[in-house]
């Protein structure tokens, strides 16, 4: 089933092995000779670089999902801030498989070790790793799948591009991948919280056809605890229930169905993202696009700010009671042309769960 990819001669080039006419291989002059040898061509070398993102705050994932383990290389992490394992493992325990019945049933404890980069309890600036065992491998259950590809996998597009693929579990391309961002997040926050009191919350907003109605949560006063009572996470009880029930429903017949996640970022600092290629958005997108599954992102009023005229968009000044320069509305997500402005960013990540025969539905 491997496949190889080689380079293709240009329209009108010559091809391998061939020679061109004999009246103009006994082409000469005087002074000049022309010898025409045949043309040997290279097989196109593949790079597989594009396991690490960031530059100051610099993020390397590593790790297949049948493999030893999976984790993370984070450099530029500041010196003296105070970090344990623990700190990183309340959110590793957030993203662990098999919490409950909607989710993976795999049983994994994802318990992290620091391996370097941290001393005594601080951390030293130094490049810091982060890595968790796999212990619940089941290589068994991906036997089809070495003879046939899985729909809207990577199986067949690892296969096509490497000429070689991880069968069991899609090695890279699992979502077990992003234990290896849980970590790392856990520690950015960590740093956020410190410099500017940010805080990073995220909860689901949709599942399926089962909708949340805007303003249903109030995004300044939302707490972590409201999205962690139900297992769907979803801040409103009501339709946390409803959300649990329609992936009950998929569930029991074998299939899978798709939501979407809400993200706000509250007392975030100003200033952040930098015209033209490095805008907040675009490097918001980049980071959270790359995440398995995920089919669209949107930033404060997203695609249905098409539905709005640029004066009904806009979101107008004012000066608030501090002093500040403030929005009455957020419809840009706090975000100014490229550069964060507002104190309160918020973004949607629609996504298409399609996540195999044994998941159901993913936070």
């Amino acid at each position: 089933m491997a496949s190889s990819i080689t380079s293709k001669p240009f329209l009108g080039a010559t091809k391998p092995g061939s020679s061109l006419s004999s009246d103009l291989q006994r082409l000469s002059f005087s002074s000049l000779h022309i010898s025409i040898k045949p043309r040997t061509h290279k097989k196109l070398q593949i790079q597989a670089a594009g396991s690490a993102f960031g530059n100051y705050f610099r993020v390397t994932t590593f790790g297949e999902s049948h493999g030893g383990g999976v984790g993370c290389i984070v450099d530029g992490c500041p010196p003296r801030i105070p970090l344990s394992e623990a700190d990183l493992q309340v959110d590793l325990d957030r993203r662990r498989p098999g919490q409950s019945r909607i989710t993976t049933p795999r049983k994994e404890t994802d318990t992290c070790r620091i391996y370097s980069g941290v001393s005594e309890g601080m951390t030293t600036g130094t490049p810091i790793h982060v890595f968790v065992p796999n212990t619940d491998q089941r290589g068994h259950d991906y036997k089809e799948m070495s003879i046939a590809y899985r729909p809207s996998h990577a199986d067949a597009t690892y296969d096509m591009k490497y000429g070689v693929r991880a069968v069991q579990g899609g090695g890279r391309s699992s979502a077990r991948e992003t234990i290896g961002r849980v970590a790392p997040g856990a520690i950015a926050k960590k740093i956020l919280k410190q410099f500017s009191g940010t805080e990073v919350l995220a909860y689901v907003s949709q599942v399926h056809q089962v909708v949340l109605p805007d303003g249903s949560v109030d995004h300044d006063t939302v707490t972590l605890d409201q999205i962690e009572s139900n297992i769907v996470r979803c801040p409103n009880p009501e339709y946390a229930e409803k959300m649990i029930s329609a992936i009950d429903a998929v569930r029991t017949r074998g299939d899978s169905i798709g939501g979407i996640v809400t993200c706000i970022v509250r007392n975030a600092p100003r200033g952040l993202g930098s015209p033209v290629f490095d805008k907040l958005e675009a490097e918001l997108a980049k980071a959270v696009m790359s995440l398995p599954a995920t089919k669209g992102f949107e930033v404060g009023s997203g695609f249905a700010g098409t539905f709005l005229t640029g004066s009904e968009h806009n979101d107008e000044f004012f000066t608030d009671e501090h002093g500040r320069v403030r929005t009455r509305t957020n419809r840009s997500g706090g975000i100014q042309v490229v550069i964060f402005f507002c104190y309160s960013l918020f973004l949607c990540l629609p996504s298409n769960i399609l996540l195999g025969f044994h998941h159901q539905c993913n936070k």
